[in-house]
């Protein structure tokens, strides 16, 4: 019953580094205009946009350009990445 669980960690682990992977290469795909507009940016846009709105949405962008969203959205992630874990332990 024990290595279950220890997959199931492991699984959850992986989703959310996978996760902040996704937000890390959405932070340097917006510093080359060029890769926006390629494939990995639409799909990796259209699963982090929902997710990082909410932060949007407490603290907008200063000044219009400085974003702080992916910054709360990496330190929410890591919050809730070790709440699901120990409540699934």
């Amino acid at each position: 019953m024990e290595k279950y669980w220890v997959i199931m960690v492991d699984v959850i682990h992986m989703f959310f580094t996978c996760y902040t992977m996704m937000l890390f290469i959405r932070i340097l795909g917006s510093w080359f205009p060029k890769f926006r507009n390629h494939k990995i940016m639409h799909f990796i846009h259209h699963y982090t946009e929902p997710y990082l709105g909410i932060f949007r949405k407490i603290i907008p962008p200063i000044g219009g350009v400085l974003d702080l969203s992916p910054l709360i959205g990496f330190f929410v992630l890591r919050i809730l990445e070790k709440i699901v874990i120990n409540f699934v332990r």
